[in-house]
């Protein structure tokens, strides 16, 4: 895996923890953000990146969404609904240096997030309101063109849990769990 295939990291604007993730949505649409949020929520740590879910923004209107336990999409988006605390970063970014990811459907309705993660009717409206009309997503087709992302997130979660379980002498679990998991790929 080169540079090229990891999700940029480009600009951090902002990490934390947050209770409702409606406040990424409208970080990001009040900053008009292009670039990317990772949510991941409380008990995904030791999940083997599997609970870091991604949403693409364009000029602070979600894009697209993806989950690597369930794809793109909506199912990204359900799978990004848990409830409780999550660990949100927040990434300025330009378009053409982000990646695709190689998942079935990952655009999103730019209202959908917020009605399904945040269950914000009034921020769902306000985004559906700043998304320009007849607007095709330029930005988002050249995302779409690098499948490498998926790998590339996985990877990097999986380094991340790697790390966290080491510090807290669990280290053998993902080890133990992996040898026992049987790949569906």
């Amino acid at each position: 895996m080169n540079a090229n295939d990891r999700l940029p990291t480009g600009r951090l604007l902002r990490s934390r923890v947050v209770d409702d993730p409606g406040e990424v949505l409208e970080n990001a649409l009040d900053r008009e953000l292009t670039g990317y949020a990772t949510l991941e929520p409380q008990g995904a740590l030791l999940d083997d990146g599997r609970g870091r879910g991604i949403l693409v923004f364009e000029a602070g209107v979600p894009r697209l969404a993806y989950h690597p336990r369930t794809g793109g999409g909506e199912a990204a988006l359900s799978a990004m609904a848990d409830p409780g605390p999550c660990r949100m970063e927040l990434h300025e970014t330009p378009a053409p240096t982000l990646p695709a990811f190689d998942a079935p459907g990952p655009s999103v309705d730019p209202g959908r997030p917020a009605e399904r993660l945040a269950e914000d009717t009034d921020l769902a409206a306000r985004t559906r309101r700043r998304t320009p009309e007849g607007d095709e997503g330029s930005a988002v087709e050249a995302f779409l063109e690098n499948g490498a992302a998926v790998a590339a997130v996985r990877e990097e979660a999986r380094a991340e849990a790697e790390r966290h379980a080491e510090e807290w002498g669990l280290e053998g679990a993902l080890r133990d769990e992996e040898s026992s998991r049987v790949d569906p790929e």
